[in-house]
């Protein structure tokens, strides 16, 4: 990398902070994490735009990596004079987060805060619009009161309920089973439930190794360490994201269990996808 490029992203400093900053790393593996992280291509892009904050590094990472949309149902997302829980599948992990957050920015002047994994949180610009959620392992005792605090605030909310990236089983990608929080919260927070289905695939390399993690029981999710290589191979490409009509949160009653309702609507935003 160029010497004169601040390095906003530092991957051997995000290891130590996780592992401790006296533990001893191997360095053809740090060699490697930084290609797969893209350390350089990120800390390029920090430089391109400098001084980014919230919504915008969302719009600036589409113009940067030439991802375009093409956006069906956008008169199905509703007024600006009250707040709504918007979920999706995740079929990514990285450019649908992306891409639906710019889409709900734009619509309501930035007013969007996000639920994500933790690792996110490495990422400066994006920090002010996101709620860190663990994913590998003891989340933090603040986390209720955080996702409480995000629900009863005045943003939007975007959620992607599987917590983890599609998977692909038995030939098919599809998220894992959804979350039931968002309707737990949704309902208790009055807001409805708009539903949105992206579509999208990653590399057959990124669900081998998903696949594999899971058949030896591996903890560690090891496949999301090639998700910011995912990202930069969608360079270029055009998505198509589908727009549900919004679900009343009166609907979420207890005729089904939260985890049903979260099933439910699950089956609603792959009904999104075209035939």
């Amino acid at each position: 990398m160029t010497e004169n490029i601040p390095k906003v992203i530092d991957v051997e400093k995000i290891i130590r902070s996780r592992i401790g900053k006296d533990a001893k790393i191997w360095p053809p593996l740090l060699r490697y994490l930084r290609k797969i992280i893209h350390e350089d291509d990120f800390n390029k892009f920090f430089a391109t735009y400098p001084n980014m904050e919230g919504a915008d590094f969302l719009r600036n990472t589409l113009e940067y990596l030439h991802i375009t949309l093409d956006v069906h149902g956008e008169e199905n997302l509703p007024p600006k004079d009250k707040l709504y829980t918007f979920v999706s599948n995740h079929p990514l992990g990285g450019p649908d987060g992306v891409a639906i957050g710019r889409i709900i920015a734009d619509h309501y002047d930035d007013h969007i805060r996000y639920l994500v994994n933790s690792f996110l949180m490495a990422l400066p610009p994006l920090a002010p619009l996101c709620v860190p959620v663990n994913q590998m392992g003891g989340q933090s005792r603040n986390m209720p009161q955080q996702v409480d605090a995000i629900f009863s605030g005045n943003d939007q909310v975007i959620m992607f309920p599987a917590q983890l990236c599609s998977r692909k089983r038995k030939g098919v990608i599809r998220d894992l089973p959804w979350k039931k929080t968002f309707i737990q919260k949704s309902v208790q927070y009055e807001r409805d439930v708009v539903p949105i289905y992206f579509e999208g695939r990653n590399s057959n390399r990124f669900y081998n190794i998903a696949n594999l993690c899971k058949f030896f029981h591996i903890k560690f999710n090891v496949a999301m360490l090639y998700l910011a290589d995912e990202l930069f191979r969608h360079r270029g490409k055009t998505f198509r994201i589908y727009i549900g009509k919004p679900i009343p949160w009166q609907t979420f009653d207890k005729s089904k269990k939260p985890a049903e309702w979260a099933a439910h609507v699950q089956d609603i935003v792959y009904g999104l996808a075209p035939q």
